[in-house]
């Protein structure tokens, strides 16, 4: 019975991971008697095993936060004031939401929506919008228009093709392009002939490597204040986040 506490006591100590005992003054017989007992306390109790994995995986993911505040808080100029970035919502919001997105990302779509009600339904919250196109050559064709359109016609014709964009659904080609940007009463000359430009390109590049350094390796991601928030967030979720960071 006193063998069976001490190794209770021994997985429990593992377990937390405050376990640092050196075993080597024990002789092999001990060693042996110790595993034997330890390998039938699992077999008989292996709910242990999960606590201990829900132990660590609730480290990792401890650790995995605060590192992302760390990196969030590193390059907080890039994330929050990059000088190119659309900014919409209210730029003087208490709560400031960063989009990484893809406009043929499935979940990008989806969260299109609920940030939109998300910005509807609170007037303190500033989004600012990334272009991260992951998702290949049409991806990035997508992006390169979007952020043409941005800087040929400015902000409001940006946000009115990124609606577009993102309830898109064929094929993204340039013709596909040309005729979106012409419903919308756009120079598609002009366009066209900055979206190859090397100030597209650059904003593009400055916002993968940005994703590079945050380790960001799908979309939607998004940014709120100091909190990295990987994937996509439904609408009662992110009101919950707000509320939080809000205190």
């Amino acid at each position: 019975m006193k063998r069976l506490i001490a190794t209770t006591a021994l997985l429990g100590t593992l377990a937390t991971g405050a376990f640092a005992q050196d075993l080597t003054p024990m002789t092999d017989a001990e060693r042996e008697v110790f595993r034997a007992e330890v390998q039938a306390y699992l077999f008989d109790n292996p709910e242990v095993i999960m606590q201990a994995v829900e132990i660590l995986q609730q480290r990792d993911a401890q650790a995995q936060a605060q590192a992302d505040v760390d990196l969030v808080t590193a390059n907080a100029a890039a994330i929050f004031d990059d000088g190119y970035s659309w900014v919409g919502g209210n730029p003087d919001g208490d709560i400031v939401l960063v989009e990484f997105l893809d406009y043929r990302c499935g979940y990008c779509k989806r969260a299109h929506g609920e940030v939109a009600q998300l910005l509807e339904s609170d007037g303190d919250i500033k989004l600012i919008v990334k272009e991260l196109p992951i998702l290949g050559d049409a991806s990035v064709l997508a992006s390169r228009f979007a952020v043409a359109v941005k800087q040929v016609a400015g902000g409001d014709s940006y946000k009115a093709i990124g609606d577009a964009l993102m309830s898109f659904q064929g094929e993204i080609t340039l013709p596909s392009l040309r005729r979106l940007g012409s419903t919308f009463g756009l120079d598609m000359d002009a366009v066209e002939a900055r979206m190859n430009s090397d100030e597209v390109t650059a904003e593009i590049a400055a916002t993968r490597e940005l994703a590079g350094i945050l380790a960001i390796s799908g979309t939607p991601t998004f940014v709120m204040h100091d909190e990295l928030l990987r994937g996509y967030l439904p609408l009662d979720q992110m009101q919950a986040l707000v509320a939080d960071k809000r205190g």
